[in-house]
């Protein structure tokens, strides 16, 4: 049973004013989707505790200015055009065997990410075009898609990514964790729609606050842009985005103070020689987390996805035009001393709560122990099938990592409502034949399942024997007010909703982390990559064990292994994002 005031609505918002005095935007509704299984809604996860709400995951546009919708709780895509709303969507089936958490468009193909790049591609004949229930049946194609730079470097800009290697979170003099201070040069690859093919790096100013943008066509080698981007504090992740018809570039940028506060995500228009010409300020705050939340269309709209807990909209962002500025000034949102979307105020955590002593090295062996684990699904572990449905949205008990993999090897324990434990114990349990996982977030928790859910991955990497839940964490972990100065086993929590294992920071400073995830990591344990700022604007909290010990990270050899998520055979350490 869904929630008939959810809806998808698409909106245009035009900001009119300057960044003294912003007037009130005016919403133009282009289409609004109510929640359900059919041709014109979306799937919704609902919220609960230690649960955040789950809606469409990525939003992208293609050459024509469509825009396409990940509805992946439903299994599909959807494809509209924002200039005719009257229109039908068309409606796209996922194959069985794909369940991905990010999108993108070229040219016939639909590019999806699950861990690794899939192509998708709609029969050609119409005689065979798959049609069932009012959608097209999408089937996998064999590309080179997963060689391509340009397709390998647009899915990293939102952190999907293969994560670093495991080996390379330790230094190998010092074997300690290694902590990046400064920005490194990163060469990033585009496939424009105003220049074609293009290469951006991103270079490093003096200081932390700005970068060069470096921009040159593929086959000549001409440089046709020098982009200055700089921000009053200091910069996060920085992507160049896009070369509209128009000629303008756009950059994806962060402004992440070291207080924490007043963090924004923006994106940055440039005319066509290279003048700041201003901003598109993306509205993030309060929102629940999803993957590829910005798309640009080739005349220079700018849209962002947004779930809210009565709906869930894709938002044309209004534009805030800069006369001669040289740093990038934002909006405010916060003050000191107010509280973080989704948490208590800042520095108020006083409660008191016993816990053991933990180290990083502990933290960290124990976080990739349960990332890492290899099992033999058995058919009591599989349960039985069809499977039990959840109650509030269409899925089913078994998390979608297992599904079709009974009698198979797999990898990392599995994600399981209201469950906790040790590793040990979760082996025990599954070698006594306990069904493996639960993704039925709202239903209540069952006995006869064995996994983690987010808290209790978290408290077991921390060397708990009791399970903490997200609104329990911030009695036993202070804030990190710097987020910069997040290390290997802190936590990003966000009270009442989610929580992740903070790794590290990646060389184009996004964050690692380790997390156990019904929609992320498609139901059980993994490593993901997001966007420092999109995190901080959400609501996730930098935090502490208070029990740790401020020492290094030696995790000793052989502790973990890397392995192909999909063969599980070992792998060499290899080179991460583009």
């Amino acid at each position: 049973m869904f929630r008939s005031n959810w809806l998808l609505r698409i909106v245009t918002i035009g900001w009119t004013a300057s960044f003294a005095a912003a007037a009130a935007a005016d919403d133009a509704m282009v289409r609004q989707f109510t929640v359900g299984t059919t041709a014109t809604t979306v799937g919704i996860v609902p919220a609960g505790e230690d649960v955040e709400l789950t809606g469409p995951q990525a939003l992208t546009s293609d050459a024509q200015g469509n825009l396409f919708v990940l509805d992946q709780v439903n299994g599909r895509i959807l494809r509209f055009d924002p200039k005719q709303p009257a229109d039908d969507p068309s409606v796209f089936k996922m194959p069985a065997n794909v369940q991905p958490n990010d999108l993108l468009v070229r040219k016939n193909d639909i590019l999806v990410w699950d861990g690794s790049i899939r192509t998708l591609r709609a029969p050609s004949e119409p005689s065979t075009r798959g049609i069932d229930d009012g959608g097209i049946q999408l089937q996998e194609v064999v590309t080179r898609d997963i060689d391509d730079q340009f397709v390998v470097s647009a899915f990293a800009q939102m952190g999907s990514q293969p994560p670093g290697s495991a080996a390379d979170l330790l230094d190998q003099n010092t074997r300690a964790a290694v902590v990046r201070k400064g920005r490194q040069t990163d060469r990033q690859y585009v496939a424009s729609r105003g220049k074609g093919s293009v290469v951006a790096d991103i270079i490093p100013g003096k200081g932390d606050s700005n970068v060069r943008v470096e921009v040159q066509t593929m086959d000549t080698n001409e440089t046709i842009a020098q982009l200055s981007l700089r921000v009053p504090n200091r910069l996060g992740t920085v992507e160049f985005l896009e070369i509209d018809n128009s000629g303008r570039f756009y950059v994806l940028a962060e402004n992440i103070p070291e207080s924490g506060q007043h963090v924004a995500t923006f994106v940055a228009r440039y005319a066509s020689n290279g003048r700041l010409e201003g901003v598109y300020e993306l509205p993030l705050e309060n929102t629940p987390l999803t993957r590829r939340f910005v798309t640009v269309s080739g005349d220079g709209d700018v849209y962002f996805l947004r779930t809210k807990a009565d709906g869930v909209e894709v938002v044309g962002v209004g534009f805030r035009p800069l006369v001669n500025a040289s740093v990038i000034l934002l909006r405010q949102l916060r003050g000191p001393g107010e509280t973080r979307p989704g948490g208590k105020p800042e520095g108020k955590f006083d409660a008191i709560a016993a816990v053991r002593p933990s180290n990083r090295q502990q933290t960290i062996e124990t976080a990739f122990a349960f990332e890492g684990l290899q099992w033999k699904l058995s058919p009591a572990n599989y349960g039985p099938d069809p499977d039990s449905a959840c109650t509030g949205f269409n899925r089913v008990r078994r998390p979608w990592y297992l599904q079709g993999k009974v009698n198979q090897e797999v990898r990392g324990v599995p994600y399981c409502w209201g469950c906790h434990g040790s590793l040990a114990n979760f082996r025990q349990r599954i070698e006594a034949g306990t069904m493996a996982g639960n993704v039925c977030t709202r239903n209540a928790p069952r006995a006869d399942v064995a996994g983690v859910d987010c808290s209790a991955f978290v408290s077991a990497a921390w060397g708990l024997s009791v399970h903490y839940t997200t609104a329990a964490i911030p009695a036993i972990a202070r804030p990190v007010e710097n987020p910069w100065d997040l290390k290997p086993g802190d936590a990003l929590n966000k009270p009442g909703s989610h929580v992740m294992l903070f790794l590290r920071f990646t060389p184009d400073r996004k964050a690692e982390v380790m997390e156990a995830s019904t929609g992320g990591c498609n139901g059980r344990v993994c490593r993901n990559v997001y966007p420092l700022a999109a995190l901080l604007e959400r609501g996730y909290q930098p935090v502490r064990f208070r029990a740790l010990a401020e020492d290094n990270v030696t995790v000793a050899a052989g502790a973990y292994q890397e392995s192909d998520p999909s063969t599980g055979r070992s792998k060499k350490p290899g080179a991460v994002r583009r």
